[in-house]
């Protein structure tokens, strides 16, 4: 029964480790801003939350707003495109 137990607490402990397998100081691309380490997929988070704000925006200011449907949804593949293409140039 012992032995179970220890089994157990092994298997339980094992996917933890292999989640931090992935992080380390060399390979994690960040960014010292005001004294602090940012990382990048924060950075790229935070310019694509930015880009679908301006998408809204600029839908509102063009009448587009009244004419495409799923506007939430627009505005967030934008944002979602423009990340993920601004890590691919930074960081790919």
């Amino acid at each position: 029964m012992r032995s179970l137990k220890k089994q157990a607490g092994v298997l339980m402990f094992a996917p933890l480790l292999l989640s931090l397998g992935g992080c380390s100081r060399v390979a994690a691309p960040s960014f010292a801003l005001f004294g602090a380490f940012f990382p990048g997929w924060m950075f790229c988070a935070f310019l694509g939350i930015v880009v679908a704000v301006v998408a809204r925006v600029v839908l509102v200011a063009t009448g587009l707003s009244i004419i495409l449907p799923h506007q939430m949804l627009l505005c967030v593949s934008v944002g979602l495109i423009f990340a993920l293409v601004a890590w691919l140039l930074w960081f790919g």
